[in-house]
């Protein structure tokens, strides 16, 4: 098997996307963080000391689908055209569902990006949550979908 971040002297690099064609391509990716009761009921009156955990959330996760090239060192950075996220309360767990699609136009995918957005978002409402409950627990970060590119589009099968 080839490992395509390794060059022929088995040192890292990055993948040269250069002669790839161009196609849109987009990823969708979830997580679950699991929280006490008091602590979901806390973001449901939006009730938390430090603000507004959902709509913070949402924003965090834009942010760090946009900085995964600086935190994943073989990513490229990525011109992507569009974010969206979308949170699901479970009330009955209780828990929250984050998902993100990441898109964009381009030569490389952005599996990454949708997968980052998630962590970085679930780890946020972790952070505004952990004086409630420290005991919360993220869950089942996960590729729902892809489509463009040479290795052809996914969908999770549940």
């Amino acid at each position: 098997m080839n490992l395509t971040h390794l060059d022929e002297n088995n040192k890292p690099k990055m993948v040269d996307v250069s002669n790839k064609e161009e196609t849109t391509r987009e990823a969708v990716a979830s997580g679950i963080i699991e929280v006490t009761r008091e602590a979901y009921n806390a973001v449901a009156t939006n009730s938390t000391k430090k603000g507004p955990v959902l709509q913070t959330a949402v924003i965090s996760a834009i942010m760090g689908a946009k900085q995964t090239s600086n935190l994943i060192p073989m990513c490229h950075p990525l011109m992507l055209t569009s974010i969206k996220t979308d949170i699901e309360e479970l009330e009955e767990i209780p828990a929250f569902r984050l998902t993100v699609t990441a898109k964009l136009k381009g030569k490389t995918g952005v599996e990454m990006e949708a997968l980052t957005g998630v962590s970085i978002g679930l780890l946020t409402i972790y952070d505004m949550l952990k004086a409630i409950d420290k005991g919360m627990v993220i869950r089942d970060i996960q590729l729902e979908s892809k489509s463009g590119g040479k290795s052809g589009d996914f969908r999770r099968q549940n």
